[in-house]
């Protein structure tokens, strides 16, 4: 085993240093590695360190061992039988007489990359899985039984890296393989149905080999692990000697593996190959698309490539179809926004627009708004770039520009079918924006986004665009500005006091300090201190003194001003309405409105 110098977190505990002790227990608790509390007890049977460490009384544990001897059994595994110490302390134990750090793997976030590189055979054998990287050339390995030196001898050389040992709970392990498993099966078996749907004979061939080929089965658990914790996009992008892996959950990136220089180039062609481009160019960028289902949830796999400095890397937008489709109840949207909203896209005819920077969930505020308007005696046809989500009941368009199908003439022939309700995926251009709002004139609900940052900017950039001020004001009926804000977890969310001074120093408008809850972080949401998301809105209602100003061309400022006193409030202060109600926190609405 490796005698390196260890990170911080996998240090020894000084022995007699109890400050230092209570330190570097508040420091590994977030990641699930609790170094010994000494230098080993070498000299100690492991049920007098189950009663050292006040697993058991004495009594107990002596009455267990002398029944163990007579039944000629492990007093150990009699001890578990009997429920006199569970799993997780046993392993403690384990860990302490033999001086290695122990492994919480219910907390510790496992690199797939490393946990690949073993297969699940091996690892159901040797009850010991890699679960990191100490460095980069030395792996961090649970093992249930770290005395078995064979394993790691066996590991070392089959993954042709040093082995850093730390002991988990067997049951813990032996539920990390089988997850492993069913997450991996369940993405091939739905990737091997539509390649055989499709005929592709080479792909096929490949998962009939899926056992010998650790690319094929890494692939699969990125993908998996991506799906089961909530990730909208897994980036695998090449560095010097190894490739990055990184998810972005919630609108955050954070690193989840790293994959060996040795394999780089088969994860590549292996995301290729399912998204069905041509492995043989890596000159210039490529789009494809793959639908897999992963646990009985229907996901679609958006792939581009890049062809990097470094090498080829690929980005993967994962389109989780259980997940699109949300309320505006589940959006966040309530109080008067939702009265404006809801009672603009109830009328027969107008625009209503939504704004907001890239990801900040514009074409799931539409698919809401569309929701409440889908019933049968409408006739609902959207044109996207692309469909994501397909909607029963709605009729939906892919723009296919080289076919020629743009927004503006798929806009042109959506109008000569006869629809009542009409959505643009976007308005990038003169054309679409011109044919929009004149749709939006002529007896139809029209509904769409723009890339601006506040509602009344929306107003200058179709100015901009060249649609005449009064068209404007006639056809647009309300302007929805929105964020999307990470939701404190709802387990370990804990209340304190923001100082005024700090609040105006960061750009609230408050008269008082702040009653308010702070992210802290637990193992259900992987420490982060945040699960899942929620939108800021700000609905600017088109009232006939703003709709005079659009006349007039007024500027923003002077728009924003009157609808600020029409009653409308900004994203940011909707999101500190929800930090006050513990829904979100301060330094997140900062993050995502400054």
């Amino acid at each position: 085993m490796a005698t390196e110098e260890r990170p911080p977190y996998l240090r020894p505990v000084p022995s007699g240093d109890e400050a230092t002790a209570r330190k570097l227990e508040e420091e590994v608790t977030n990641n699930g590695v609790t170094p010994p509390m000494g230098r080993g007890r070498a000299g100690m049977f492991i049920s007098d360190v189950i009663v050292d460490l006040g697993y058991a009384s004495r009594e107990r544990v002596d009455e267990v061992v002398n029944e163990a001897r007579v039944a000629g059994r492990a007093p150990e595994a009699l001890l578990r039988e009997l429920q006199v110490i569970d799993g997780d302390r046993l392993s403690r134990a384990i860990a302490e007489r033999y001086g290695l750090d122990h492994i919480d793997l219910s907390i510790y976030k496992v690199d797939m990359g490393a946990a690949n590189l073993l297969s699940m055979s091996a690892a159901r054998r040797y009850k010991a899985l890699p679960v990191g990287y100490v460095d980069k050339d030395t792996l961090l390995v649970a093992m249930a039984d770290p005395a078995n030196v064979l394993a790691v001898d066996d590991i070392q050389m089959l993954t042709n890296l040093r082995c850093h040992v730390a002991v988990a709970a067997e049951e813990d392990i032996d539920a990390l393989i089988s997850r492993m498993n069913r997450l991996e099966n369940a993405v091939s078996d739905a990737v091997l149905e539509e390649e055989e749907a499709e005929g592709d004979a080479e792909i096929t061939e490949l998962h009939e080999t899926a056992d010998d080929a650790p690319v094929i089965k890494l692939v699969h658990s990125i993908l998996a692990q991506a799906v089961s914790e909530g990730a909208s996009d897994i980036h695998f992008e090449p560095e010097e000697g190894e490739m990055r892996v990184r998810f972005r959950v919630d609108g955050v990136l954070y690193e989840s593996a790293r994959v060996p220089k040795r394999m780089i180039a088969g994860v590549v062609s292996r995301v290729k190959l399912m998204a069905d481009m041509d492995i043989a160019e890596k000159r210039i960028p490529q789009d494809g698309r793959v639908s897999v289902t992963v646990e009985d949830r229907g996901v679609d796999l958006r792939v581009t490539t890049l062809p990097t400095s470094r090498g080829e890397g690929a980005s993967v937008r994962i389109l989780d179809k259980d997940q699109a489709l949300r309320t505006l109840d589940e959006l966040g949207m309530d109080g008067s926004a939702r009265e404006a909203f809801e009672m603009t896209v109830q009328r027969p005819y107008g625009a209503a627009l939504v704004t907001g920077p890239t990801g900040s969930g514009k074409s799931t505020t539409l698919y809401a708004g569309l929701l409440e308007l889908n019933a049968v005696e409408r006739n609902i046809i959207t044109i996207e770039d692309p469909v994501e989500y397909r909607v029963a009941g709605v009729n939906q368009m892919n723009v296919n520009r080289k076919a020629g199908l743009t927004f503006a003439t798929g806009l042109r022939s959506i109008l000569r079918a006869d629809p009542d309700v009409i959505m643009v995926g976007e308005i990038r251009d003169a054309e679409t924006a011109r044919i929009a709002v004149e749709s939006a004139l002529t007896g139809h609900m029209v509904l769409s986004t723009l890339h601006t940052n506040d509602a009344p900017g929306a107003i200058a950039r179709l100015t901009e665009m060249g649609i005449e001020s009064f068209l404007t004001a006639s056809a647009v009926e309300c302007v929805v500005a929105q964020r999307l804000a990470r939701q404190l977890c709802t387990y370990c969310k804990r209340r304190t006091v923001i100082p005024q001074r700090a609040l105006v120093e960061s750009g609230f408008r408050v008269g008082a300090d702040l009653e308010a809850y702070e992210a802290v972080g637990c193992a259900r949401c992987s420490h982060s201190g945040y699960r899942g998301r929620i939108g800021l809105f700000s609905v600017m209602l088109m009232s006939e003194e703003i709709k005079s100003l659009t006349v007039q061309r007024a500027p923003e400022a002077e728009i924003a001003e009157v609808a600020r006193s029409e009653g409308m409030i900004t994203v940011r202060e909707d999101g500190l309405r929800k930090a006050r109600a513990g829904v979100t926190s301060i330094e997140e609405i900062a993050r995502v409105t400054t």
